[in-house]
């Protein structure tokens, strides 16, 4: 039994005695975020490689601005696509995990896409793959919805998202809708009262608006245009606003994150701010005040680009009517992906998929700051998310 293993049952057993509830219904209220670890791909010299690995999930405890790890288990995943490729259902009893590649059949060398939605009894000690389904491939974002009956997947090779409906431990497909095949769809984001989702496009440049009622999902007819290749989205906890990352073009240019006022109709954008070279992961804070992003900075090119950095950057911005403000910037590790602030918002989890590793920043007097300390894993991290707090 390797480490992380033999941790969880200490942790399961103390909380059996104690509790006599699930330990991670238990421990979800005291800060767990959940991050996929792709064991097959990793960018070398900016080149995009297959190497040998495992992929795997891990639950990541947070006290104060201390991370741990609590457990790592086996769930196919994949680094390509947007970073929020992970997510929970409210009570914290189910994560489902996408997996848009895989090793090729044919050539164990070599990637292929894939269109995997594993469902993971997270009850289970130690949690494990009780279904496997089935998306578009490529399939990247997905999100439960807040009442936990519904989650939307989005896949960017078809063009379609696809729609399951969740009923205690049991996901079934309910809808494919298709968005046109150039759409290229990244991530879905729902509002808090589980009535809208909007969708990133980075094939034709917008986030659609879906409408959802009675389990069923509508397309609506309102797109908004934020920039260059919308990709990672979030919605603030009072429903007022989202954040849109957008990756541009990978060509050296500083890219952008732009913000959706959902409080006005149709919903709009109404602030864009530059960030720098292809930001990836974006994450509002629970009170609504912060947002963070990961952006890569060059770091995924090779050495001898002359848009190289060796280091990438978590930036902190600041939101006030509406508006975006940089507060500050701390340097990271290479090729970052996924970011996720703690429920008290307090501590901010950041992957460098370059160093396997997360790093842990705090937020303090509303600045961010580098604690020092990193988690290191075998493989590279590439999907990030806060776990639901239990009902």
């Amino acid at each position: 039994m390797n480490r992380h293993l033999r941790k969880w049952a200490s942790v399961v057993a103390l909380c059996a005695a104690t509790l006599g509830s699930p330990l991670i219904a238990r421990s979800a209220a005291s800060q767990l975020i959940l991050s996929s670890q792709d064991g097959k791909v990793m960018v070398v010299n900016g080149d995009t490689k297959t190497v040998e690995g495992r992929d795997t999930v891990a639950i990541i405890k947070v006290t104060g601005h201390h991370a741990e790890v609590l457990t790592e288990f086996a769930v196919p995943n994949s680094v390509f696509g947007p970073p929020e490729s992970v997510d929970t259902t409210p009570d914290g009893r189910l994560a489902l995990v996408t997996a848009g590649a895989k090793r090729d059949p044919a050539d164990p060398n070599k990637t292929a896409l894939d269109d995997l939605v594993s469902v993971v009894d997270l009850t289970e000690k130690p949690p494990k793959v009780i279904d496997t389904l089935h998306a578009g491939p490529a399939v990247g974002g997905i999100s439960i919805s807040p009442d936990g009956t519904l989650a939307i997947a989005a896949s960017r090779s078809d063009g379609s998202i696809t729609v399951f409906g969740i009923d205690g431990k049991k996901v079934t497909q309910t809808q494919k809708i298709s968005l046109g095949a150039n759409s290229g769809p990244g991530h879905v984001a729902f509002t808090p009262d589980g009535k809208r989702a909007l969708v990133t496009r980075d094939g034709d440049h917008r986030v659609t608006i879906l409408a959802i009622q009675a389990g069923k999902v509508e397309v609506t007819k309102r797109d908004v245009f934020p920039g260059q290749r919308p990709n990672g989205i979030d919605v603030s906890a009072k429903g007022d606003f989202a954040i849109v990352s957008n990756i541009g073009k990978g060509q050296g240019d500083t890219d952008t994150v732009s913000l959706i006022d959902l409080t006005v109709e149709p919903p709009r954008v109404v602030d864009t701010v530059s960030v720098g070279q292809t930001p990836e992961g974006v994450a509002i804070s629970p009170d609504g005040k912060l947002v963070g992003v990961t952006v890569m900075n060059g770091t995924n090119k090779a050495s001898d680009s002359p848009f190289y950095h060796r280091a990438g950057s978590f930036v902190l911005l600041r939101v006030a009517d509406k508006k975006l403000a940089r507060v500050n910037d701390v340097p990271t590790g290479g090729w970052t992906q996924g970011v996720a602030f703690t429920p008290d918002g307090k501590t901010v989890l950041v992957q460098n998929t370059m160093q396997k590793q997360i790093e842990v920043i705090a937020i303090s007097g509303g600045r961010a700051a580098d604690t020092g300390q990193r988690l290191q894993f075998d493989a590279a991290p590439g999907g990030l998310r806060t776990m639901h707090a239990p009902q």
